[in-house]
């Protein structure tokens, strides 16, 4: 492999599918923005899931919101909750209701009607996120999909697909993150700037 080709190309391909969003995914990131403005507006908060890289986001976005993105806006937290955090619930909920049922067993205790979660999955068809977006539905939440790829089965669950407009995970990934900074940033501004 030539290491000095390797590092251009990425860059590039980071850059041309972040490109993309700004092209595709302008409506959806309002709309998601809009979502959770009303939800908090409301007195509601967010859950948070995913796998791996996703589970990681996850705790990422939960912490710009509880504490804040923005250095320059002083405000008070917004109850955010990454569903990944915690390794006793999540092994206990392994061992003995199935990997498949943690995230939806941490919904069906933690959620409520109004609330949001934000489902994250690259490959749009992780078992356990799938089975949690059906329990949020069931508790009457919407539900914000951070998909890859063609958005797999997670793409028609979810009441707002962002999609990120690749096929590498990597780049999927890196995605997710840069709107889930924009969208933290303009619900701060919305609600506090």
């Amino acid at each position: 492999m030539d290491a000095k080709k390797f590092f251009i190309d990425s860059l590039n391909e980071s850059a041309d599918t972040k490109h993309k969003i700004r092209e595709q995914l302008m409506n959806e990131v309002l709309s998601a923005v809009d979502l959770l403005v009303d939800c908090y507006k409301s007195g509601n908060k967010l859950l948070l899931c995913g796998n791996g890289g996703s589970a990681a986001d996850s705790q990422h976005i939960a912490t710009e919101l509880m504490i804040r993105l923005s250095h320059h806006i002083q405000r008070p937290a917004l109850p955010a909750i990454a569903l990944t955090t915690d390794t006793s619930n999540l092994t206990a909920g392994g061992n003995d209701i199935g990997f498949e049922n943690v995230f939806a067993r941490n919904v069906e205790g933690l959620g409520n009607k109004g609330d949001v979660l934000l489902a994250i999955s690259t490959s749009g068809n992780s078992p356990n996120v799938i089975k949690a977006v059906d329990m949020a539905h069931q508790k009457g939440m919407k539900v914000i999909g951070f998909l890859g790829g063609s958005g797999g089965k997670l793409k028609p669950m979810v009441d707002i697909p962002i999609i990120i407009p690749s096929s590498n995970t990597q780049r999927i990934q890196e995605g997710h993150i840069t709107v889930a900074h924009i969208i933290c940033e303009l619900v701060e501004d919305k609600l506090y700037g």
